[in-house]
């Protein structure tokens, strides 16, 4: 059985409770891109913050990363080159969600062919008292690197379980559809071009961006 993966919500709620001025820190360092990094389902994503191998985008309005609607994250797996290593990165990351508390909506495996490497997928959904998300995460090979690419929604409010339900059921379908047949992914090689955060604020701790 295999999945896909990204960083924890945890991580992430962790990480931007103790850096609430993540976004003003990048500012002020040129981390907000000026121009889009790339298109994704006809909208354009900005650069918004890397550390490491990790790597968040999210379109033009979308800044505060305390407070986003659509988020692409784009995680390197820089050990992974081949189908094995690339599952075991998978499960290991399914694993993380489901002891995050995530309810695991559905995952995929595509077999390798002559031209195109295996490829996993996982949806999850991920509750909690302010806000719902949902994660649909591709994992592959890029330029015959380990990648994670993962769209995620966030409905903000109390008891949004329906809004959140009605939304994957209208769009749901699309937006997986739109993240499997993506082509145009950044490199690896690309990726490590982006300015990064340079130092963690006082007091504040390295994100765990995989299991």
């Amino acid at each position: 059985m295999a999945g896909a993966a990204c960083i924890s919500l945890d991580a992430q709620e962790i990480r931007r409770s103790e850096t609430a001025a993540t976004a003003r820190i990048a500012a002020t360092q040129g981390l907000i891109a000026a121009k889009p990094a790339f298109v994704f389902g006809g909208v354009s994503y900005y650069h918004r913050w890397s550390q490491n191998d990790q790597h968040e985008f999210t379109s033009e309005g979308q800044a505060d990363l305390d407070k986003w609607a659509d988020m692409i994250t784009i995680n390197v797996y820089a050990s992974a080159h081949d189908g094995d290593a690339l599952a075991a990165k998978a499960n290991a990351v399914l694993e993380n969600y489901k002891n995050h508390n995530g309810k695991v909506l559905r995952t995929n495996s595509v077999p390798r062919t002559s031209d195109r490497p295996a490829e996993h997928f996982i949806a999850v959904v991920f509750s909690r008292p302010n806000f719902i998300e949902v994660a649909f995460a591709r994992f592959n090979l890029v330029d015959g690197v380990g990648c994670s690419i993962v769209y995620s929604h966030r409905i903000y409010g109390e008891k949004v379980g329906d809004e959140m339900s009605a939304w994957l059921k209208n769009k749901g379908a699309k937006m997986e559809r739109t993240l499997l047949d993506w082509s145009d992914i950044p490199s690896p090689a690309s990726l490590r071009e982006l300015p990064h955060e340079r130092a963690q604020p006082s007091g504040a701790k390295a994100s765990p961006l995989k299991s």
